[in-house]
Parts: structure tokens; C-alpha cells; sequence
């Protein structure tokens, strides 16, 4: 079974529920279909369409996190699983600025990278290897942290997240 994502009724999105899930709220009509599947759900009186989103018909208040927290997991999902300095598989995370040298564990100052270039850069400065980040670092809006990772098993959802600025804008789709 997929999943499906779930959309508050000004089109910000909430969360990632199991396509069970987002059937039985439209059924119940507390969502309506946003984006479908070429597939088709069948029951003994009812065809419905798969649905990849769904919006709430009633505007929900969530407490949301002030920031993302900072894990590997997250800051590979960030970067895509590339190395910011060769390009490659990612599989291990790297501070720009060393912390032994001052640097910080802020989302700013960390990256993933491949294993060859973390050991390669060790605890120097890009500066003193004439190294260069291929993407600056930044923190990911609060409102990605509840979908991080699943913009590239589902490519559809990609309009109605922002990955830029301090807090996710949805765009409504043109009708």
C-alpha cells in the first residue's frame, strides 16, 4: 500500500498517512481528493480514485516544531544522499568548520558527504585544501521535517512543499 499526503485546508502541509488512511477521511468527507493515481480502488457500490493528496475540508490548528531537529538522517535526506563535495553517495555527515575548531552542530555548519572526502578533509578549513561546497547549507523549514524524505519516492507532492525561506508556502493549484 502507498501513502498518501495530507494538506490542511489552506494547503499546508500537515503529514504522510498510509493510503488507508486517507480513503477512510474522504469517505468520512473530513478530506477531499487533491491529486490521484491512474489506479482505481473498487468496492461493491464505489469506484474511487487512488489519491497521492488529500486536503482537509476543516481548517486544523497543529503546534508545530520551531526547527527541524538536527539528526544524520535528516541532513542526508537534505543534501539527497550527495556528497557537497564531490558529488557522490553520501553516507556520512561532515562539519564545514570543525568542531575543534570552533564550529558549531548547527544545520549551517554541517553537510553530507561520502566517506573518502570527510576522511580526506579531516579537521582542516575548505579555505586551506582549496575544496568548495557545491550547495551552501541551510536549515530546512519546520513544516518539511513532517514529509523530509518522501519528495522523492512521491515527485507529485513537490508543489505543494517549499524547501526555501523560514516556513513552507503551498501553492494552491490552478483550476
Amino acid at each position: 500500500m502507498g501513502a498518501a499526503l495530507v494538506l490542511n485546508a489552506t494547503y499546508e502541509p500537515l503529514c504522510v498517512v498510509p493510503l488507508r488512511r486517507a480513503v477512510v477521511l474522504v469517505l468520512a468527507e473530513k478530506a477531499v481528493i487533491v491529486e490521484t493515481t491512474d489506479d482505481v480502488m473498487h468496492s461493491e457500490r464505489l469506484n474511487l480514485p487512488v489519491p497521492t493528496v488529500v486536503r482537509l475540508s476543516r481548517f486544523v490548528r497543529v503546534p508545530y516544531r520551531r526547527e527541524v531537529p538536527l539528526t544524520r538522517r535528516a541532513v542526508l535526506e537534505r543534501d539527497a544522499h550527495a556528497c557537497v563535495y564531490c558529488g557522490g553517495r553520501a553516507d556520512t555527515i561532515d562539519h564545514v568548520r570543525p568542531r575543534s575548531r570552533g564550529g558549531l552542530h548547527v544545520w549551517t555548519n554541517v553537510v553530507a558527504a561520502c566517506a573518502r572526502c570527510n576522511h580526506r578533509k579531516g579537521d582542516r578549513l575548505l579555505a586551506e585544501i582549496g575544496w568548495h561546497l557545491r550547495v551552501p547549507p541551510v536549515q530546512p523549514p519546520p513544516t518539511v521535517a513532517v514529509v523530509m524524505g518522501w519528495t522523492v519516492r512521491e515527485p507529485s507532492w513537490a508543489q505543494y512543499l517549499s524547501h526555501a525561506g523560514s516556513g513552507a508556502t503551498a501553492v494552491a493549484p490552478a483550476v
